[in-house]
């Protein structure tokens, strides 16, 4: 998910009630639930290498046992580094060091789950495993969700500073909103998977061999529907209940072009991708006297955003 949703995730945590077991409890929730991120740095690679990296080892495992560490460590010193200083608000609650090590894990644990959510994929097991992992339930930047959590924090913060008893309430009412949002997404994406599989077999005579439900931005009862077998692919529309749209285009993604994929994957780039990637998509195109080969992936087809999902690569020459 987007790093404004984790931090929301994490201010709400604290406004059901665990800001109040220890100073520093919120930074620490908010800081928590964000830094999995740190391998955004692997941009700084450039080509599309930083694909392979992303949400992988921060995101497995080992991160979320050691990162909630350096966090509590880091935590910890700025509040003796304040006492000492003479510069520690005095309305901050004494630092329990149990609970702001158990807030830190909470935090960071959050952030694995909610990108698990969309369809963008996470590396749950890095490094003892490489494989993805797809919740395809909300889209990655989600509205709705966004609503849900703004309302929650802002509501319990209110009441709080109103003195209200209750102040928590409209916190752990969002936390219930939503979860029962994302469960109601999870059956519509199953729902639509189930459909379309059908719809496949029963329009092409295909049984495809995946049929992913892709959310779409604000319209969370839709999903844009893609599938494929060992050769083909095709796309389609789902609208709950029951509404499915195929489109009857069919393409053939290429993927059992050993030799092409051979030649592909000695760039570095390509590489990457074809890590990364998961419904890829080959294709040639002449550019003036020569070829380039293109490395596109289904999830990725919108105009808006599939120029930065893509790798080119020039194609061998042949002999004349």
């Amino acid at each position: 998910m987007d790093n404004l949703t984790h931090s929301l995730v994490g201010a709400l945590l604290g406004q059901a009630g665990l800001k109040r077991k220890t100073g520093l409890a919120m930074p620490t929730l908010i800081i928590a639930a964000n830094i999995p991120d740190i391998d955004a740095v692997a941009v700084l690679l450039g080509g599309d290498q930083h694909l392979a990296l992303r949400r992988g080892l921060t995101h497995g495992p080992v991160a979320m046992l050691l990162l909630p560490l350096l966090l509590w460590g880091i935590m910890l010193w700025f509040d003796r580094w304040q006492s000492m200083r003479g510069t520690r608000p005095e309305k901050r609650l004494p630092v329990h060091a149990k609970w702001l090590l158990a807030l830190a894990y909470i935090g960071c644990l959050s952030h694995p789950l909610f990108d698990w959510f969309n369809s963008y994929g996470i590396r749950l097991l890095e490094p003892f495993s490489s494989q993805w992992f797809y919740g395809d339930t909300i889209f990655i930047i989600d509205i709705w969700l966004w609503i849900a959590l703004v309302a929650g924090v802002w509501l319990s913060l209110r009441g709080e500073r109103r003195g209200t008893p209750n102040w928590r309430m409209p916190a752990l009412m969002s936390m219930f909103a939503i979860f029962l949002y994302i469960a109601a997404n999870g059956l519509i994406t199953g729902r639509a998977e189930q459909l379309t599989g059908k719809a496949v077999q029963s329009q092409f005579g295909i049984v495809p061999a995946m049929v992913v439900a892709n959310p779409v931005p604000v319209q969370f009862w839709k999903r844009e529907m893609l599938w494929r077998d060992s050769n083909h692919y095709g796309q389609g529309t789902f609208s709950a209940p029951d509404a499915v749209m195929l489109d009857p285009k069919i393409g053939q993604h290429r993927m059992t072009d050993v030799s092409a994929l051979a030649e592909m994957s000695r760039d570095k780039n390509a590489k990457a991708y074809l890590f990364w990637s998961r419904m890829p998509i080959l294709r040639e195109e002449q550019r003036g006297s020569s070829k380039v080969r293109i490395l596109t992936d289904q999830r990725f087809g919108n105009p808006m955003v599939q120029d930065r999902f893509r790798v080119e690569v020039p194609a061998p020459r042949t002999a004349q």
